[in-house]
């Protein structure tokens, strides 16, 4: 008993507090340098950093939980796998396909599926992890877009965050094809047609790639890139944009007691790391549960792929819908001859339309910092509706990218509500064009109209439902005040226009200089004023509304 008593002293800290075991391992290996900083010192300041606990933060751990999964299912896969395109008689388990002439990649994931114990379960959490993984990075974007959490010092990391999910899309289309099953060879056949029609290049791009006529050695240049390539890249791009939240530390929405110079929240160390390790395996016994239950890739009832033959009514995963959309919606025959070529537009518009979209997106940090002169860096974020014109623009593209991505099934959408494929096309065509000034227009309304919500109920608080008549005849319903900290939520943060315009020298910089001020003022203009009354009740008592009717 003397032992553990005096134990029990030696763990407790000079303020009584008992320490935690994580304290005492740091204490005891404190004086260790990994480069150039003290153990101990480094444990100091996680615990003295802190976290935010708005929802928007969970999507990086499941974009971590997810990578996790896809890694190390990967890493397994790899001494299971054989990647090969030479021919093979399948002998193995399932009895259908027995004496079929396969590749030996069909023959070595129909093996690992059916031969080797678990192994089944292994390949559904490797695809399974590789489509939450795109989901996961997707919803990131969209989150730091409507948050405007890409603004100074952070236009860096948006542009990480979009090239991490560039490689991952490359990651999963490559890996995609390695079965070598009927549904990836039809995909593969497409990929070379597009690659076909990209003049002067695309040729020997083609060739390059398939090494070869078709199928040629699809799998083996494949490959290096699905294990090596794409995952290094996304690895890379995923540490470095750790490394640089780690440098500029947490955003937060604006609140009581929240500024741009501290951070409101939990200790990152233990709590905040805490509930992240516990959302991280609850992701991770997810995926584990849904590869245990729901099936993937059956590969077995594709068949093994075969140049002459094409799968009906295949689809592609629906991270890359859209791009098959975009294919799909274009006229059919679109040629025009420049050049002593043949330019097949069915091909290059729909590439030309994507690659302009991914790069107005890389960009957008630098235009609305161009656009609003603001320099500053920002480390309070925004409500989305105390930014109209950024909200009605992104909504616009995601019905953009919604439209494309329901022409990527629009046969399965046909069939379904047995309806011309023909008029389908016709509408998505449409929507495509209208789709996204509806959408801007009518998200940007509503949030003029969730800032007047906004600047009424600080001036007026909530209605109670209690009517009264005042003595001059006037009926007036009671209101109640809201208290400080929804004052501080829905008050609009004291925010100026920015820096200043570039000095005009000459005409051409006149003109830029009144384009740069019309974008300005269509960028804020219209924006409702939710600072509180300076009137108003700020004490709790209850507050009168404007009359109702007066007799």
């Amino acid at each position: 008993m003397r032992g553990i008593a005096i134990e029990t002293d030696r763990a407790r800290g000079e303020d009584g507090r008992r320490r935690s075991v994580t304290d005492r391992v740091a204490q005891r290996l404190g004086s260790i340098t990994v480069f150039g900083h003290r153990i101990d010192d480094a444990w100091a300041d996680l615990r003295r950093r802190r976290a935010p606990t708005h929802w928007t933060s969970l999507f990086g751990v499941v974009t971590v939980a997810s990578l996790v999964v896809v890694t190390v299912t990967g890493v397994l896969l790899m001494f299971l796998y054989t990647p090969s395109s030479e021919s093979t008689v399948y002998a193995g388990s399932y009895a259908p396909l027995h004496g079929a002439t396969v590749s030996k990649a069909f023959a070595s994931t129909m093996q690992i599926t059916f031969d080797v114990p678990g192994g089944v379960i292994l390949r559904q959490a490797h695809h399974w992890s590789a489509l939450i993984l795109p989901a996961a990075i997707t919803v990131q974007l969209v989150t730091t877009y409507f948050t405007g959490a890409f603004r100074r010092p952070r236009r860096a990391m948006w542009v990480l965050l979009l090239l991490a999910l560039i490689a991952a899309l490359a990651s999963g289309w490559s890996g995609y094809a390695l079965p070598d099953d009927m549904l990836s060879g039809t995909g593969l056949r497409i990929v070379e047609g597009i690659l076909l029609g990209i003049p002067v290049i695309g040729t020997w791009f083609a060739s390059a790639l398939f090494g070869g006529p078709f199928p040629g050695g699809i799998i083996e240049n494949l490959y290096p890139l699905h294990i090596v390539v794409f995952p290094g890249a996304l690895l890379v791009l995923v540490a470095l944009r750790a490394a640089a939240a780690w440098r500029h530390g947490p955003l937060q929405f604006p609140g009581r007691g929240r500024t741009s110079e501290n951070v409101v929240g939990v200790a990152l160390v233990p709590t905040a790391a805490t509930r992240a390790g516990g959302l991280f395996l609850v992701v991770i016994g997810l995926l584990l549960l849904i590869s245990a239950t729901v099936t993937v890739s059956p590969i077995w009832l594709y068949g093994p792929a075969d140049p002459g033959n094409a799968g009906a009514g295949s689809q592609p995963d629906w991270y890359t819908g859209f791009l098959d959309g975009a294919l799909r919606l274009v006229p059919p025959g679109w040629e025009i001859v420049w050049l002593g070529r043949t330019w097949t537009m069915a091909i290059l518009a729909p590439l030309a339309v994507v690659g302009l979209f991914f790069a107005i997106v890389a960009v957008y940090p630098f235009l609305e910092e161009w656009v609003t002169g603001d320099r500053r860096d920002q480390h309070l974020l925004d409500r989305p509706r105390l930014a109209p014109t950024r909200t009605g623009l992104g909504v616009a593209g995601l019905v953009f990218v919604g439209v494309l991505w329901a022409a990527g099934g629009a046969d399965i959408i046909a069939t379904a509500f047995s309806v011309s494929i023909e008029h389908v096309i016709i509408t998505l065509q449409v929507a495509l064009v209208v789709g996204p000034f509806v959408a801007f227009t009518i998200a940007r309304r509503i949030c003029f109209g969730l800032q007047r919500r906004d600047a009424d109920l600080l001036r007026h608080g909530y209605e109670t439902g209690r009517i009264v008549r005042l003595p001059g005849g006037e009926y007036v319903e009671i209101h109640q005040p809201l208290d400080e900290t929804e004052r501080a939520r829905l008050g609009m943060p004291d925010e100026t226009t920015g820096g200043a315009l570039d000095p005009i020298e000459g005409e051409a910089d006149a003109l830029r200089h009144r384009l740069r001020l019309g974008m300005r003022r269509y960028y804020q203009g219209g924006r409702i004023d939710t600072e509180p009354a300076e009137h108003g009740p700020r004490d709790g008592t209850p507050a009168l509304a404007p009359p109702l009717s007066r007799r």
